[in-house]
């Protein structure tokens, strides 16, 4: 069921696929900082208790 948007679908169908991007950029930055972050506490505790 796809509805029919007439002149704006171009206009629709862009918006929806740089908000799906943006969405991936924001989890892709997020998971790479909780990565990053994970190293930096993993060295902390082995520093700690090594």
């Amino acid at each position: 069921m796809i509805p029919d948007l007439g002149k704006y679908g171009f206009e629709v169908a862009s918006a929806y696929a740089v908000s799906i991007l943006l969405l991936l950029v924001i989890v892709g930055l997020s998971w790479r900082q909780s990565v990053a972050q994970r190293r930096v506490l993993e060295a902390a505790e082995a520093r700690k208790n090594g």
